[in-house]
């Protein structure tokens, strides 16, 4: 019976990993056909690679895109910690449900509806105060820091929860006031789960598309806009040379980020270990 169960999670680790990379690695390999047509192979190149390191557009939206995407990141890891911190250690506060429920709107809201009603606000913005003039960089930032806070506050939230409050109450007891508790304690505590929030808010930002169309203007293409735009017109090969590219950044990310937190982790449960054997 053990065996037969091997055996069966063994093919759906396989099968669901087989689904989600598959297709990756088919446009990995078909970001070096030399060929124009995309399904037809004509030889191994780089041809695409050069090409598309020529294209100063690909070059304004990747720059763009980044930029949005660092400093919604720093914004939202930011808001969603303090948001976080709010529902989970302030304990009960007048207003704390419509808070909590506003702070997860964005999780479970329709994109369109998202970056429609963020459309109507700058719109109407612009009507009553002049503000803004133009839609692009700080609009987009705007709209991405709207829904990529609500995403590290749910991680902060279950990191405060894990985490308990044992060795803050103990610091309090010791006489530390409550901001050298917070700076001391909490937050280096709090850093995996801050780091997770940022890398997933700077992922989020990279990867929009929906909303960053309603609110960006022209000449304010971010990557994902651009991409579709030259997919509608059909597949090119530099369209999978890009891709790859960034397939291969977000695993160097993901790669770097893994380490730190398991190095954090490792110091923290080493730490753990010595507070138990000196007790």
């Amino acid at each position: 019976m053990y065996r037969k169960r091997s055996k069966f999670l063994t093919f759906m680790l396989i099968t669901g990993f087989s689904f989600l990379y598959i297709p990756m690695i088919l446009l990995i390999v078909y970001s070096f056909n030399y060929s124009k047509i995309v399904p037809i192979w004509g030889g191994w190149s780089t041809r695409w690679y050069t090409e598309l390191f020529k294209s100063e557009e690909v070059w304004e939206a990747v720059s763009l895109s980044l930029q949005i995407a660092f400093i919604n990141a720093m914004f939202a890891t930011i808001l969603g910690t303090l948001a976080g911190l709010a529902m989970v250690r302030f304990g009960k506060f007048r207003g704390r449900t419509l808070f909590g429920g506003m702070l997860v709107a964005p999780l479970v809201m329709p994109e369109v509806i998202t970056g429609l009603s963020l459309l109507v606000l700058f719109i109407s913005l612009e009507q009553l105060i002049g503000w803004p003039s133009e839609r692009g960089f700080t609009t987009i930032t705007i709209a991405h820091i709207t829904f990529s806070l609500a995403y590290v506050a749910v991680i902060i939230q279950a990191r405060l929860t894990g985490m308990g409050q044992d060795l803050e109450e103990a610091a309090a007891d010791l006489g530390a006031k409550p901001f050298k508790v917070l700076t001391s304690i909490t937050f280096p505590r709090l850093a995996p789960g801050m780091l997770s929030g940022w890398l997933l808010a700077f992922t989020l930002s990279l990867d929009d598309l929906v909303i960053s169309s309603f609110v960006t203007g022209p000449g304010a293409n971010t990557l994902p806009i651009l991409i579709f735009s030259r997919i509608r017109l059909g597949l090119r090969p530099d369209i999978n040379a890009l891709a790859t590219i960034i397939i291969l950044v977000v695993a160097i990310c993901v790669a770097i980020a893994a380490f730190i937190l398991f190095r954090q982790q490792k110091l923290q449960d080493q730490d753990e270990m010595m507070a138990a054997r000196e007790t």
